[in-house]
């Protein structure tokens, strides 16, 4: 009869293994150690006595008082014996802080690591930068569990991260990107949090820009951008038609196949005709709520452009119910218009200052795009301004050597699902790391991608982009099933124990398992993240959050000037000490309401 346990037979041969190792280990030690004892010992007695050159001769001659225990070998012994222990503690410190934790971190070791990360750490990245004539290595991504290892966003990578609400995606990818860009810099968002941890260290890199018409920082209005000046042909019209319409489309809605596209295209020939008429954008509002305003036609024509103005014209004398279901659907389209604090910002005004994204790519300032998601969101502004300035970069690009800007331009698209909906994104994303524009995509999940690009746009984007960080709080089972299958496999090796009259024989096997498996993945712990890099293996990493990093001081004094929560605690220090206590007080944080 006979009984198999395999698990109770991997932990004995286990077992036994390592006690085994474990006596010939301090055999080993201390043969070597009497021996360096008794040796260095009589060298320093001044005996001339001949020693065994046999180490465990010399022992045994010791231990059978052949050979005298010299007067020196003592102080010798503890010698070495303190120093060993050194030894030993620096190299169970080093392991440590090098060996991967409990729970998910041992995965680490059947990940990516050693020469297959080569081209991600800091000597493969600073190769790549020398050779694109770049003074920084590129963007830190995190460091390897294994081995804490820097791993770096190369100048020629666009990213893609997804991470769900509150796993650090902020704190440790947003914020060092911007503060390590060394070029112009696009950053959208939907809350003040990035603006204020690096407004003041990037003003000491080139002027700041806060592009906030839903008052989400309470900016002033101090300049202005001008969406026509974009419009320059047909092509860039419809573009921006384009943007307009993807920013107000529901996701769970209905598309109309005939008035969508209609009326979608009326908005792109309004803009064309208020653009070569000098006209602002406010008007191109007042023609579509007026379907019967044949003006834009007139300067269209007057413009050239007769078969768009064709095209308008017909829409204009179509049947009434046709025209107002097309008028209708791109009056829907231009409905942000009618937000008066969003005017302000794309029309001119007394001592306002107009924005040029062409002359911003050449310098190394900073555009903080701001918008929220919901009703009055003004996210189709904030994606036509970043569809402007990147391509803007891209037109400057092409007429520096190879084709690529000298000083890579930096793209930090946070809560890109929600407030820089760009629908021609995915197709560009390759393109833009050629021509020296890193673009970092964030999302919360897959599905708000899929909800903007679509199924096969959404997988485009993440296939274009040769960094993809996973960064946990994500729970759809499809999309974790995907990366744990991109993760990989490892072979574990199992041992069977068989009883019989015989004996007991033992039978060695491997059997494959998945690294990380979705449950896994779901409940990746903060502070962790799975990098997978084109040409590396993927890895798991450690996050760096910006209080980590170098310029933490210079981001905790941006964050603590720009506090909104300042002037108030000013006051409420007035009322309860009386102005003249709190005078004193209030020297130093002077100035922090007018911002």
């Amino acid at each position: 009869m006979s009984a198999t346990s395999k698990g109770r037979a991997t932990v004995d041969a286990h077992t036994e293994a390592v006690a085994l190792w474990s006596v010939i280990g301090l055999v080993v030690v201390g043969v070597g150690l009497l021996n360096a004892a008794v040796r260095l010992g009589a060298a320093l007695d001044g005996r001339g006595e001949r020693l065994p050159g046999n180490p465990v001769t010399l022992v045994a001659d010791v231990v059978r008082g052949r050979v005298a225990w010299p007067e020196h070998a003592t102080v010798v012994l503890i010698g070495l014996l303190v120093l060993l222990a050194a030894l030993a503690g620096a190299a169970a410190w080093l392991w440590r802080r090098l060996r991967p934790g409990g729970g998910v971190d041992r995965a680490a070791r059947h990940m990516g690591g050693g020469r297959d990360l080569a081209a991600l750490d800091r000597r493969g990245a600073a190769a790549t930068a020398k050779r694109l004539g770049v003074d920084r290595p590129g963007l830190t991504i995190a460091k390897t569990v294994i081995g804490g290892r820097v791993l770096y966003q190369g100048w020629e990578d666009t990213a893609t991260d997804i991470a769900g609400p509150r796993t650090g995606k902020t704190t440790s990818r947003v914020i060092p990107a911007i503060l390590e860009a060394p070029g112009a810099v696009v950053s959208t968002s939907n809350k003040r949090d990035v603006v204020d941890a690096t407004r003041d260290p990037r003003s000491a890199e080139g002027p700041v820009w806060v592009f906030d018409p839903q008052q989400l920082v309470a900016e002033p209005v101090t300049w202005w951008w001008n969406p026509l000046r974009y419009v320059t042909d047909e092509e860039k019209a419809a573009t921006l038609a384009d943007v307009f319409a993807a920013a107000v489309a529901d996701p769970d809605a209905r598309t109309d196949a005939f008035f969508d596209p209609k009326g979608q295209k009326v908005v792109a020939a309004l803009l064309l005709a208020a653009a070569s008429a000098g006209r602002t954008i406010d008007q191109v509002y007042l023609w579509v709520a007026d379907p019967r305003d044949d003006q834009p036609v007139i300067l269209l024509r007057e413009a050239g452009y007769d078969l768009l103005a064709a095209s308008l014209a017909a829409e204009i004398n179509a049947p009434d119910k046709q025209r107002g279901g097309v008028y209708g659907t791109a009056e829907k389209v231009l409905a942000f218009l009618t937000n008066g604090r969003a005017l302000a910002w794309v029309t001119p005004g007394e001592g306002r200052e107009e924005f040029r994204p062409e002359e911003f790519v050449q310098g190394t300032g900073t555009l903080y795009s701001l918008s929220k998601e919901g009703k009055g969101s003004l996210g189709a502004l904030v994606a036509a301004l970043t569809v402007a300035v990147t391509e803007a970069a891209e037109e400057l690009a092409k007429g520096q050597p190879g084709g690529r800007l000298r000083v890579p331009a930096l793209l930090v698209l946070d809560e890109a699902a929600n407030v820089c909906r760009w629908p021609e994104l995915p197709n560009l994303y390759s393109h833009y790391g050629s021509r020296g524009i890193c673009v970092m995509t964030f999302l919360q999940s897959w599905s708000q991608g899929v909800e903007v690009w679509g199924r096969n746009g959404m997988r485009k984007l993440w296939s274009a982009s040769t960094v993809k960080v996973y960064g946990g709080g994500v729970s759809e089972v499809e999309f974790l099933s995907d990366l744990a299958q991109l993760i990989g496999d490892y072979e574990r090796p199992t041992t069977s124990s068989s009883h019989a009259k015989g004996g007991r024989s033992t039978t060695y096997a491997t059997q494959r398992e998945r690294i990380l498996d979705v449950s896994d993945l779901a409940a990746l712990p903060r502070g962790r993240a799975i990098v997978l890099a084109a040409g590396a293996p993927p890895v798991l990493v450690r996050t760096l959050p910006w209080m980590a990093g170098p310029r933490a001081a210079e981001v905790r004094l941006s964050l603590r000037e720009h506090d909104p929560a300042a002037p108030v605690t000013l006051a409420a220090a007035a009322a309860a000490l009386g102005e003249d206590e709190a005078a004193g007080a209030g020297a130093s944080t002077a100035g922090r309401g007018d911002r």
